[in-house]
């Protein structure tokens, strides 16, 4: 598939892939993995917010431009391995955008602004990060129940919490919200576990959850996919140059014929998941009817693919591939977080299936 970018949209790319080269190098941002207790500038998170970058998801009317720029932005966010709940705060400001609760204008306001951290806490199981049921109540205008893989959990200043009676909102009390930390091999990721006996506000009913939530599940398995593709792109760039510099035998290493082979196979990954991210962005924006079975499909394929692509940058830096002052291990980290996240391949394949009718 051939698709290029609008003037707008290429422009919006540029100026973000100029913003983070200067805010937010892979240099920056392992220093802040490795010793910010958040594990994200906040003070980017705030610069993001001021250039409107939150509501990308949302309609241009309320400053968004749509699910095409949000995978071109994320795109660009996964080539610097971004710490951060970015993705997960676009989707909260989606889903308080699409409720008519008072307690939703107000923290979407913040939100978008980059001035409060919300994201949404669904999973439970330590099994899986794929949600299920929930078993999480809401009763006498509490929320009770527990949520694990809470992305930035311990930091989030207010969580939407899906329950049995729907979606809900809980600021961060001074009580009633226990969290422990969930650690994970993928040092830009934070998760927790937060056991909810606290306040909360209905923002609105399971049935019309279950609607803002399938948009939300797409969404997100659309942003994770383009993040997938930096990762891969930036992956196979940076394994390039390391095998034209490398030597061996008095000749690069890139001249031998079986690392072009693995080479060329990397390339061949990137740029199917280019295409399948692509298109799938094209049709949650103009082909609605397309939208779910095409983003299970970009899911399902970035996510092998970037691992695949990922892990031959590891294997084709040699043995210095392997140590922490090297940089593949930080871009394979950040794909097997997001392999399994957002929809895992498994959850993703099935929706296919289910797309199909099958």
């Amino acid at each position: 598939m051939q698709f290029a970018l609008d003037e707008d949209r290429a422009l919006l790319a540029r100026s973000t892939r100029e913003l983070l080269e200067k805010e937010a190098s892979l240099a920056t941002n392992r220093q802040i993995m490795e010793s910010e207790p958040a594990g994200y500038s906040k003070a980017l998170l705030r610069q993001l917010g001021e250039l409107g970058y939150p509501s990308l998801l949302l309609s241009e009317p309320e400053g968004g431009l749509g699910p095409i720029a949000f995978a071109a932005v994320l795109q660009e966010m996964g080539r610097v391995a971004l710490p951060g709940p970015f993705l997960d705060l676009a989707l909260a400001i989606r889903v308080l955008a699409g409720c008519s609760a008072d307690a939703a204008k107000q923290w979407l306001a913040r939100a978008s602004a980059g001035e409060a951290l919300v994201v949404l806490a669904r999973a439970e199981s330590l099994a899986s990060g794929d949600v299920s049921t929930p078993s999480a109540a809401f009763s006498g205008g509490k929320v009770q129940g527990v949520k694990r893989f809470v992305p930035f959990g311990l930091h989030a200043d207010a969580l939407i919490v899906e329950t049995a009676s729907g979606l809900t909102l809980v600021p961060k009390p001074a009580g009633g919200w226990s969290a422990k930390a969930l650690p994970t091999i993928d040092h830009a990721q934070r998760f927790a576990e937060l056991t909810l006996d606290a306040p909360g506000t209905l923002l609105c009913d399971s049935a019309a959850a279950r609607d803002v939530l399938a948009e939300v599940d797409r969404l997100g398995a659309l942003g994770a996919s383009a993040l997938l593709l930096g990762l891969s792109e930036r992956a196979l760039e940076i394994t390039i140059a390391y095998t034209m510099e490398r030597q061996a035998f008095g000749a690069p290493i890139a001249s031998f014929q079986a690392l072009q082979h693995r080479a060329a196979d990397m390339l061949l990954q990137t740029e199917s998941t280019r295409a399948a991210v692509y298109r799938a962005a094209f049709a949650a924006e103009h082909q609605p009817e397309q939208a779910a079975y095409l983003i299970a499909v970009a899911k399902a394929w970035a996510g092998p693919a970037a691992r695949l692509v990922c892990g031959e940058a590891l294997q084709m830096h040699g043995g210095v591939g392997f140590t922490w002052e090297y940089d593949p291990h930080v871009y394979l980290k950040r794909v097997k977080t997001l392999e399994q996240f957002y929809g895992s391949t498994r959850a993703q394949l099935e929706r296919v299936l289910e797309a199909k009718g099958w």
